[in-house]
């Protein structure tokens, strides 16, 4: 007859209650993760598809950072969103490119700026689960054009000679100048952000929407170079201004 060590034995008791512990807190973790998966919205869950359809969520500028990425997966999201991306040309000249750009449909005024894809496609988030919504509530009139004044841009910040390259550079920021509506209004952040009406609001609303989409927005509210539009692009770190 083999004896077992009383050390042993209680080893081996305390190990099972241990792992019948960490096979309860398995299932109960594998519960939770289906009810979220299916209660929760897709906005909000990482390892859902990302839609233009969606309203802006909590997984949603980690869905933009891995779309962003993959020159693919961005054209993809813009055309199962209804927008269809044409591809341009690439141009060098020094430290400027037009790598990766498109030309899209969109409300932009001049129409189809040659922009990177994922300007394009945070634009076009923006224009669709922000702007049309507040144009909605706000002003009781849909945004009929959104007058913008450049993506294409061959300089450095501020134009200063020797300094670091704008992305506008590479095509990969969009400066949102004002908003023109079907009742025939015209809304621009030099004239109408800085006041207390319905206008001034939405700008506010738009650009604070904008900070969920892009990683640096600059305003009225960052410095005098930006009094009259909204500089946004696709940064992988945060500044809302």
């Amino acid at each position: 007859m083999t004896l077992v060590n009383p050390s042993t034995r209680a080893l081996a008791a305390h190990l099972a209650a241990l792992w019948s512990v960490l096979l309860d807190l398995a299932l109960a973790g594998m519960l939770v993760f289906l009810l979220v998966d299916r209660l929760a919205p897709p906005q909000d869950l990482l390892w859902k598809p990302f839609s233009l359809d969606q309203p802006i969520g909590l997984a949603t500028a980690g869905k933009l950072a891995r779309i962003s990425g993959d020159p693919a997966a961005c054209r993809a999201a813009l055309r199962e969103g209804g927008v269809d991306p044409v591809d341009q040309p690439v141009r060098e000249a020094g430290f400027c490119s037009t790598r990766d750009t498109v030309r899209a449909r969109s409300r932009l005024s001049p129409a189809a700026p040659v922009m990177t894809c994922p300007v394009a496609l945070g634009y076009a988030l923006w224009e669709r689960q922000v702007i049309e919504p507040a144009a909605r509530r706000m002003l009781a009139s849909p945004v009929t054009r959104v007058e913008h004044l450049g993506t294409y841009a061959c300089r450095t910040i501020g134009g200063a000679k020797g300094g670091r390259p704008s992305e506008h550079a590479k095509a990969n920021a969009l400066d949102i100048a004002g908003f023109r509506l079907a009742d025939g209004r015209r809304i621009t952040v030099l004239k109408d952000f800085r006041g207390d009406d319905d206008e001034a609001r939405f700008l506010r609303t738009v650009r604070d929407g904008a900070c969920r989409v892009f990683g640096v927005v600059l305003g009225p509210d960052y410095n005098a170079a930006h009094a009259d539009h909204l500089h946004l692009n696709p940064a992988p770190y945060s500044l809302c201004r």
